[in-house]
């Protein structure tokens, strides 16, 4: 099924499919999970009939506060108003009660696709529910997602020392197909190790994608994206794309043949549930140490915030 699902993504055909996205969105998200039978039971939505879809592009959440980013659908397009809000609610929690925030409309390049994005504080583990209130025709209706949240999670917290990884770079590879399934690739994205780059002292951002085989609808062009931002703070920070498959010039569309990368299993990406589809980003410190992480595409705005205030003066 896999297999199926996966095709090349040449940076040209972004705009082209936009139009299909949508569809493609609604007819994802249109079978509902399966909700455990037994208690504690999350309090029912505010509004179950709003035609209303989210399409969660944050899955790996745990206790803290963190970014969180959602599509939304209706039955003919994308939901793309400036701001909606969200209102939190633990399973334990009495109807009604639970955190309220504002979610900000942030456009992807390249189409019409984007994403809400909020930051959400969650106190204890468990399901929880995010009830998203939208106005539309001069009232509001509600469209609700249900979250797991953990302990801990399987990928580097904010505030954690990532593993040093020796990703591969232009020195130690033949050529730049062996290191980057990208069509178009930006070779300053492949001429440091993880662990060359804490050690210079700057702010670094990484980013685990795989730019040919981008295809889910919370999967955006993020490399191309942090190429962008890289090309606005030269020798101020460091920027790092470390490719998802160890050999993409093997894989040439088929991914029987696929090994993944070393760094994706370091950091537990690879342990996380359909981990192929998504693209996942980490703002480090000059001292090493994690500032923001991003999973799912964030935008130039959301990573030039969370760089900036690691950047020394001038």
């Amino acid at each position: 099924m896999l297999m199926n699902a996966l095709i090349p993504r040449p940076r040209i055909i972004y705009s082209a499919l936009a139009g299909l996205a949508v569809v493609f969105f609604v007819a994802c998200a249109s079978a509902a999970p399966v909700e455990p039978t037994g208690p504690p039971t999350v309090p029912p939505a505010a509004e179950s009939t709003s035609g209303l879809t989210t399409i969660l592009a944050t899955k790996e959440l745990g206790v803290g506060t963190q970014r969180v980013a959602f599509l939304l659908t209706s039955p003919k397009a994308l939901i793309t108003i400036p701001e909606v809000r969200v209102t939190s609610h633990h399973a334990s929690s009495v109807a009604g009660s639970g955190e309220s925030r504002v979610a900000a409309f942030h456009p992807w390049p390249y189409g019409v696709r984007g994403s809400y994005v909020t930051e959400m504080t969650f106190d204890r583990p468990g399901k929880w529910r995010l009830d998203i209130e939208v106005e539309r025709e001069n009232k509001p209706v509600v469209a609700s997602v249900t979250l797991d949240v953990s302990d801990g999670g399987h990928v580097p917290q904010i505030g954690a020392m990532p593993p040093l990884s020796e990703n591969k770079t232009l020195r130690t590879s033949a050529s730049i197909k062996k290191v980057t399934t990208d069509y178009s690739p930006d070779p300053d994205l492949y001429q440091l190790t993880v662990a060359e780059a804490v050690a210079s002292g700057l702010p670094t951002v990484v980013v685990f994608a795989s730019p040919a085989f981008c295809t889910s609808p919370t999967c955006g062009p993020q490399t191309d994206t942090v190429s962008e931002l890289r090309e606005s703070y030269k020798g101020r920070a460091n920027f790092i794309h470390v490719e998802i498959y160890d050999n993409p010039d093997e894989i040439q569309g088929d991914l029987s043949k696929a090994q993944i990368s070393q760094p994706l299993a370091d950091w537990g990406i690879s342990l996380i549930p359909d981990w192929f589809n998504e693209s996942w980003t980490f703002v480090l410190r000059g001292d090493g140490r994690i500032a923001q992480r991003f999973e799912g595409f964030a935008t130039f705005d959301e990573l030039k915030a969370a760089l900036e205030p690691l950047l020394l003066p001038g």
